[in-house]
Formats: structure tokens, sequence, C-alpha cells
């Protein structure tokens, strides 16, 4: 027995010593992997990888790293860190027995090691999004992964085959890659899955019929690929389904009946694809829906009584459509009703006039319709209406009154309809834009007493309103576009107007104006148009007009001006088109500016001379009786210029000097061309010091245009940053010779090409360093006064780069990662040059939809780019939060959601939230207005360049944006 108890004893004391050997060879290999990760992280900002130091503390203490009791790894997780660099094949990918690897929202870059599913079997968790890995995703498959989200970035290639034998998952994100070809039919084989996300890829095909087997499926994005075909009746069997999102494809064909099967569906989006048909009736019984969105398609027949059912909708886009017949009354009774938008169909007859009695209504746009009748006037009963939106169409009778009372109104337009009798809408404090033109209202409003304090758009042209013009009773100090054209006004301009400081439009033509124009419009510093024309005006045109410093069009024509033009006029630098037309004018017409080459037709029916041949004027008769002296001056004067020319011209020509290319032959026998655009920086950065700071230990960005170094002058300490740039083989003659003329580009919220330089072994392009941080590193704690001074600056650079420079250029990957805070506080932008022959495209969450399906980018991709940095400023969220995947397919599509619902709590960021006085409300709800816009799914539907700043401009000077814009929907 005593023998027994022995050799138990001594098998368990070998077995031991063998499971310590066991443990600590697995700890030390352990060990070796995490010193392999850290080794290939070229860039940690904040020092978080500080502590991964062996000799202080096992590596159970790392920070980021949880150990299970045996110590070893078990989660590593570094979301968020802002970390650089490429994942090694032996590194953190084969720790023996981690279970969750979270690394997304980081820098990362190169391809992920081939292996990755096979070197690890209890990995359950892997999260890689939101960086900048490339190249296929590998082969082979890991069993027990549960959820695997390798989103947001720039994967190219097709979906693998083996994607079907993770039969463990139940979270799948692949979107906001390059993936091609079709999404393959072993997909369904994962019937464990619950969260599919394909969306914002380049997939072809149709969606498979095999989807029905994958029934715990609760959530699909397939939205923003190419997907083609008929939407597969099966989906109608996953009944588990919470939210599905096909949106932005080319999906054709009517909707599947048998969607109506999924009784726990909330979200229903197939906006932007070419359905046809009618919505099925079984549509209607989805109880559970809350948002319903079919916009954007083809379909068409009349929307059912059978709505009534969706008592939990709050959200109905039906506009874009074909549909006719009358909007249901069922609609009034559906409680939760926020958002109804129904624009751009054929809907006819009256709307509902219980409408908003009994729904919860904060947007209701029914334009572009045939509607005719008179308006509900129960439509603010919820308290909460916002937007008002009914024109273009054949709406009858008085506006109700009512709704002057509405105090939650900010935008009404009420254009092109058939509406009579009186303006009730004049004590509306947070209403900014109110367009009631083209009707038939009348009434005497020249004397009413308006208090409209937040009013930046007021139209009432084209109707019968009467009465004297008395601005000072307007009471709307933040008035931009006012037009009170083609009504029955009378009496003189009062000079009052020119207390409208903030004007930038001013229409008063087609009215019974008479007198002299005050010389006080003058003080309109701020005026682009301003047109007076078809009145009955007198007297001279007022000197001080030139004083304005932006007017750009300028229509007096028709009236009963006399006397001369003044001169200065023509000296307005902004003026590009005039209309003098049909007065009493005399003299010479001025010889500069916009009347150099004014059409006959702008200057007809006066008595003036003078002009080009396309004014069709006769010349002026010449001076005489000059002083005979004067060619002395002349010549006295000439040969004084030649002598300050010649001075001048040998300055430049020396200056010039420095700025040509010039051949430098280095050490190893290589010549390179080395070629400054700056004088200064010409005379003390070398060659030397260029090559000189290519050093891993200088490497500040890496990107997938190129990496970039720190660097200095040995002579004076001037500090630059240097690009490698990568594909060197494909840069053409052209390319370098564009890149000379960027050279010349001057900004104060550009960052400023200094210089170039190349050889067959390589070529750089040298920066001025601009001390500061990147704005996604410091986003998060700005106020709301230096988010708007960033918007204003990034904006203004954007203008610069479209609108001034000829050719316009473009910066391609318009994010907060091209964007510095220099040490004033200023936005400088990073232009990049992606467009260069055989380089790989390779885009970023950034980048507008269509550019990524043509691969072409062009300006409206920028404006798309200024879009989502707006949206981040207001949010403070990336296009990359995890939030957006589990019930939007995009941070663009969550915003034009939130917006809708005007919940201002839901989408603010909570760090400015506390700041949002009345007036910075406004001012935020304009700019999330102007960031949809920009980020329109339709390109042609974006603003320029310079109309986003000028609305930015105004939006945070007078919180509204700028109502010429001319915007494709009607908001």
């Amino acid at each position: 027995m005593a023998n027994k108890k022995g050799a138990n004893a001594v098998v368990f004391v070998f077995m031991f010593l063998i499971n310590f050997v066991v443990s600590e060879s697995h700890n030390g290999r352990e060990l070796e992997l995490l010193l392999s990760f850290k080794s290939s992280i070229v860039h940690d900002p904040s020092g978080f990888l500080s502590n991964w130091d062996p000799s202080a503390t096992t590596f159970c203490q790392w920070h980021g790293i949880t150990c299970n009791n045996l110590s070893h790894v078990e989660t590593l997780d570094l979301s968020a860190k802002n970390l650089s660099g490429i994942l090694v094949s032996s590194s953190v990918f084969n720790l023996p027995f981690v279970k969750t690897l979270n690394l997304p929202n980081n820098h990362l870059y190169g391809e992920i090691p081939p292996d990755i599913f096979f070197a690890n079997s209890s990995l359950r968790y892997l999260n890689l999004s939101n960086n900048n890995f490339s190249g296929h995703i590998p082969n082979g498959f890991i069993s027990g992964l549960v959820i695997l989200d390798l989103s947001n970035n720039m994967f190219s290639g097709k979906i693998p085959r083996e994607i079907g034998l993770f039969s463990g998952l139940k979270f799948l994100d692949l979107g906001g890659n390059v993936l091609l070809g079709k999404i393959p039919i072993l997909i369904s084989n994962i019937t464990t899955l619950k969260y599919l996300t394909l969306a914002s890829n380049e997939l072809v095909g149709s969606i498979p019929h095999e989807i029905g087997k994958m029934k715990s499926l609760k959530w699909i994005y397939l939205g923003h690929n190419n997907l083609s075909g008929e939407i597969p009746k099966e989906i109608g069997v996953l009944t588990c389904l919470n939210h599905l999102d096909l949106v932005y494809n080319n999906l054709t064909g009517q909707i599947p009946s048998s969607i109506g099967n999924l009784k726990d569906l909330n979200y229903l989006f197939l906006y932007q694809n070419k359905l046809t048909g009618s919505i099925p009736d079984s549509i209607f019984g989805l109880k559970k829906l809350v948002s319903l969105d079919l916009s954007d398609n083809s379909l068409s027949g009349e929307i059912p009584e059978l709505v009534a059912q969706l008592r939990n909708l709050e959200i109905l886009h039906l506009f874009g459509n074909r549909f006719s017949g009358r909007i249901p009354n069922a609609l009034t009774s559906l409680p939760n009703l926020q958002v109804l938008q129904l624009w751009s169909n054929r809907f006819s007859g009256q709307i509902p006039q219980s409408l908003g009695r009994y729904n919860n209504l904060t947007v209701v746009d029914l334009s572009t319709n045939n509607l005719s009748g008179r308006i509900p006037d129960g439509l603010c009963s919820s308290g909460r209406l916002f937007k008002l939106i009914l024109f273009s169409n054949s709406l009858e009778g008085e506006i109700p009154r009512n709704l002057s009372t509405c105090t939650s109104l900010q935008r009404v337009r009420l254009q092109n309809n058939r509406l009579v009798g009186e303006l009730s809408f004049t004590k509306l404090p947070l209403v900014y834009f109110l367009d009631v033109s083209n009707n038939n209202l009348s009434g005497n409003i020249g004397e009413q007493n308006w208090d409209m304090p937040s009013l930046e758009m007021l139209s009432l042209a084209g109707n019968r309103f009467s009465g004297k013009l008395l601005p000072h009773l307007l009471n709307a100090p933040k008035i931009e576009f006012l037009d009170l054209s083609g009504n029955e006004f009378s009496g003189t301009i009062n000079p009052r107007f020119g207390t409208l400081t903030e004007l930038m439009q001013l229409s008063l033509s087609e009215n019974k104006l008479s007198g002299e124009i005050p010389e006080d419009l003058s003080s309109c510093k701020k005026l682009v148009r301003l047109d007076l024309s078809h009145n009955q005006l007198s007297g001279q045109i007022p000197s001080g007009l030139a004083d304005m410093p932006v007017l750009g069009h300028l229509d007096l024509s028709e009236n009963r001006l006399s006397g001369e033009i003044p001169a200065k006029l023509g000296q307005i630098e902004s003026l590009v088109q005039v209309n003098i037309s049909y007065n009493h004018l005399t003299g010479a017409l001025p010889s500069t500016g916009a009347f150099l080459a004014i059409k006959e037709s702008a200057v007809a029916g006066n008595d003036l001379c003078g002009g080009d041949t396309t004014s069709g004027l006769p010349p002026c008769k010449k001076l005489k009786n000059r002083a005979n002296w004067w060619p002395f001056m002349a010549c006295s004067f000439a040969g004084l210029l030649l002598l300050v020319i010649t001075g001048f011209g040998f300055l430049f020509m020396r200056g010039r000097n420095n700025l040509e290319p010039k051949r430098v032959e280095k050490g190893d026998g290589s010549i390179w061309e080395l070629q400054f655009f700056d004088p200064k920086v010409s005379k003390s950065v070398t060659m030397d010091d260029i090559t000189l700071s290519l050093k891993e230990s200088n490497v500040i960005s890496r990107c997938k245009e190129g990496v970039s170094f720190k660097g200095k002058s040995v002579s004076n300490d001037l500090q630059i940053v240097v690009k490698d740039m990568h594909h060197v083989s494909s840069f053409t003659a052209s390319f370098w010779s564009e890149i000379t003329e960027f050279g010349k580009l001057q900004h104060p919220n550009l960052v400023k090409l200094i210089g170039k330089c190349r050889s067959d072994k390589g070529a750089y392009l040298v920066y001025e360093y601009v001390e500061g941080k990147l704005l996604s590193e410091i986003l998060g704690n700005l106020s709301w006064e230096r988010r708007w001074k960033i918007a204003i600056g990034t904006a203004k650079a954007l203008r610069f780069l479209h609108s001034r420079c000829s050719p316009s250029v473009l910066v391609g990957d318009m994010s907060p990662e091209r964007i510095i805070i220099d040490a004033k506080d200023e936005p400088r932008l990073q232009f990049i040059f992606p467009f260069v022959d055989n380089q790989p495209f390779l885009p970023s969450s950034y980048v507008a939809p269509e550019a990524r399906e043509n691969k072409k980018m062009n300006e409206k991709s920028d404006i798309y780019g200024m879009g989502l940095i707006l949206i981040e400023l207001l949010t403070g969220k990336t296009p990359a939060d995890a939030e957006f995947k589990v019930q939007y397919s995009s941070m663009v599509e969550w915003a034009r959601y939130c917006y809708s619902d005007c919940h201002l709590d839901m989408w603010v960021d909570p760090v400015i939230k506390s700041q949002a006085s009345i007036n910075n409300q406004n001012q935020i709800v304009a700019a999330m207005n102007l960031a949809l816009h920009c980020t329109a799914g339709d390109p042609t539907a974006r603003p320029c360049a310079a109309d986003v700043f000028e609305t930015l401009k105004s939006a945070f000077r007078t919180s509204s944006c700028l109502p010429s814009l001319n915007f494709s929907s009607p908001v």
C-alpha cells in the first residue's frame, strides 16, 4: 500500500512538472509574440504601449491585456489608440489562448497575415475595423469564431468562399471596403448569424435566394453596392428580422409580399433602387414598423387605408416615386407619426383635414404633387412641427390662422399654390425661412409690426401685397434674402433698408415704387444681388453703390433714372452682371469692370455711348483742347517707369533663378532633380536635408499615398515635412508639371507645398511643417466656437481649390486626417495627389459612394467628404462608430433620420450640448441641414464649394442656409 501511495505521488509530481514546463513554454512564446507586435508599431502617440516592458512587469499587467487564471493572454484590447504599423505574421494572431482581439479605430495598414484564420482555434472575437488594412481577405476559417468585424478598411477582391465555414458566427461585418464580385452562396451556411453587413462595397449580382436558410438573422445591411435583380422572396422566412436595409443598389421588380411575414421588423429601407409596382398590402401588416423608407424608386399605385395598422410608425418616406390617388385619411390616426415626406409624386385631391390632430408631427413635406383644397388647420397640434413644405401644388383658400401661433415652426415653404387672403406669419420666433411666393395673397403688410428675430429668408414675390415698405418694422436683424418683387408696393424705398446689414439679396422689382434710390443702401456691405427693376424710380444712380464690396448682380432696368453712370461702378471687382436698360441715362459707359463687354440688351433705351462692339452703342466723341504739355509728362513718366521695371526685373530674375529646377548628384552617383517654390526655402534647404530626414524615428504619418517624415534645414533649423511618394514609376511627366503648379498655391488654410525632388530611384514632396494636431485627435474636446472656426476655414480652403484655381484642384480624401489645427487655432488642409495613371484607387470612408463605384474623383466627391466632416463636428461621431452598424447603414443615414426627427439632444455632441443656446441650436440645425445636402446621394444635388462656404458663413452668423442655393430636394 505504501509503495502504491509513493508511486502516485511520483506521478503527480511528474505531471505537475510537465504542466509547469509546458506553461512556462507557452508564456515564453506569448511574450515573444507580444514584443513582436510592439516592435511592428511605428507610431504610438499616446504612449499606450509604454509599459510593455518585460523587465518591469509581467505581460498580464500590460495595458490592453487581460489574462486567464493560468496567466495566459485571453484578451487583447487596443481599440482607438491611434496606433500605426504593419502586423507581422508572427504576431498576436498566434497567441495560443487568446479569445478576443480588439484592434479597431487605429491606423494599422498593409495586408493582414495570410494564416490569420488557421493560426488560432481559440479565437472567438476578432475586430480589425476602421483601420487601413488592404489586400484580400485571407482564406481559411475558425469554426468557433463568434464575431468577425473587418469593416471600413481597404480590403479588395472577392469574399472568400470559405466564409460559409465560419459555422459559429453571430456577427459579420465586411462593410466599407472595396470588395468585388457576387455574394457567395455558401454564406447561407452560417445559420447562427444574427447580424450581416456587406454594405458600401462594389458587390454585384443578385441577392442569393439561399439567404432564406439564415433564419437567425436580425439585421441585414446590403446597401450601397451594385446589386441587381429582384429582392428574393425567401427573405420573407427570416421571421427574426428587425432591420432590412437594401438601399442604393440597382434592384428591380416588385417588393415581394413575403416581407409582410416579418412581424418583428422595425426598419425597412429600400430607397434608391429601381423597384416598380405597388406596395404589397402585406407590408401594412408589419405592426412593429418604426421607419418605412421606399423613396426614390419607381413605385406606383395608391396608398391604401390599411396604413392605419402601422400604429408604431414614426417615419414614412415615400417621396420620389409615382404614387397617385389621395393621401389616405388613415395616416391621421397614427399616434407616433413624426415625419411624413411624400413629395415628388402624383398625389391628388385634398390633404386629409384632420392630419396632425392625432399625430406627433415634426416634419411634413407634401410638395410637388397635384394636391388641392385647403391646408389643414391641425398640422401643428403636436406643438413640435418645425418644417412645413407644401410648395408646387394647387392648394387654395387662406393659410390657417392657428399656424401663425405654431411657435415651433422653423422652415415654411408654401410657394407656387393658389392661396388667398392675408399673411399671418408675422410673430414666429424660430422661423428662419419663409417662402409664400407666387400665390394670390394680398393685404397691406407694409405697416404691420413683425416679430421674426430668426428670419433670414423671406420671399413674398408674385402676390398682391400692397402698402409702403417700412423695413424697420420687420424686426428681422438677421435677414439675408428679401424678395418682395411682383407685388403692388408703392411709395419710396425707405432709407432704413440700409440698416439691414446682413442682406445678401434684395429684390424690389415689379412694384410701383417711386422716388430716388437712397444712398443708405450702400451700408449693406454684404449685398450680392440688388434688383430694383420695373418700378418708377427717378433721379441719379447713387455713387455709393460702388462701395458695396461684394455686389455681383445689379438690375436697375425699366425705371426713370437719369444722369450719368457713376464711373466708380466700373471699379467694383465683384460686379459681373449689370442691367440699366430703358431709363433716361446719358454719357459714357464706364470703361472698366462689368461694363467692358456688356450686352446691348442691358444698355438699350438710354442715351449712352462707349463700350465695345457688344454694347451696340455709338463711340463717344473725343475731348479736345487737352493741355499741350501732356506728351512731355507722359514721356517723363514712361522713362521713370522703365527704370523701375528694369530694377524689379533684375530682382525678379535673380529670385526666379533660385526657383528653377536644379540637378543634384549624390554620393552614390544618382542624379536628382530638385526644385523649390519658395525663395526663402530654396536658400536654406538642401538635398542632404531631405535625405537626412528619411529615418524611421522621424515618421509622423503613414497613408496610402506614402510615408511622411519630419526634417529640418541644417543651416537655419527651418522645419519641413518630406513625403516619400509611392508608385514613383507611375508618375508621368505631366504629373510633375502639375506638381509645379500646385507649388504656386498659397492660402492661409492650406499646408503649403514648398518643393519636390525626384530621380529614377524615388520621389519626394516637401511641405512646410505646421505645428499642431490633426482634427481627428482633438475634435472631441473642442468648443462650439472652435468647431465653427474649423468648419469655416476648411470650407474657405476648399472654395479656393475648387473655384479660385484653374483648373480646379481636388483634395481626394476629404477627412479629419487631412486637417491640421495650427498654433493659431486655424485649420490647415493638406491636399493630396491620388489621381495618377495606374495607381490603385484606395477609397476611404470619406470618399463619395459614386466615386468608389466608378473610381473617378471630382469636386462633388470632395463636397461629400466636407459633409461628413460637418457631421463629425456637430455630433462628435465618426463613420467608423460601431453604433451605425446596428441600426443604420452609415453615419449619413443616421444623421438624416436624426435630423428628420429633430431631436437635437439625440445627435448633437454632448460636449457642445451645454453650449447650445437658442441661437446656437439654430446654427447647429442649419449646419446639419447643409451637411446632409453635401452628402446627398445624387452628386448633382450637392452644392459647390463656394456655396458651402457662403452658406456656412451665413449659418453661423445668422443661423441659416443661403436661400439662393438651388438644392434639388425640397428641404
